[in-house]
């Protein structure tokens, strides 16, 4: 979605408040459907659509809320990837060969 969408609601006395409709348009929200909402350090709030809590794994979201977090605090850590980085990459890999189409093998955890 390239194009900016701006538009304002009002809280009612019960702090409720009704998705406008070009809002609503834009994540093709439906009636029930869940909002997720990020609150960023500098007070800007994301409003996305919220997932299937069924279908997220737990482990990848914690992981990427902490790469989030150590990012956020950690800046100085953040380096550009260079022809370097490639060629270390292609060196630490040299003849591992991966068949992207194998069966993965079973857990023993599920056998």
């Amino acid at each position: 979605m390239n194009t900016v969408i701006e538009d304002d609601s009002t809280l009612t006395d019960r702090y409720q408040t009704t998705v406008p409709a070009s809002v609503r348009r834009a994540l093709k929200l439906n009636r029930r459907d869940r909002i997720h909402y990020t609150i960023r350090p500098d007070g800007e709030v994301v409003l996305t659509r919220a997932l299937d809590e069924s279908s997220q794994d737990l482990v990848m979201a914690g992981f990427l809320a902490f790469l989030e977090r150590d990012l956020r605090e950690h800046p100085e850590n953040i380096r550009p990837v260079t022809a370097g980085t490639f060629a270390e990459a292609e060196r630490l890999t040299a003849g591992v060969e991966v068949d992207l189409d194998e069966e993965l093998p079973v857990d023993d955890d599920d056998a």
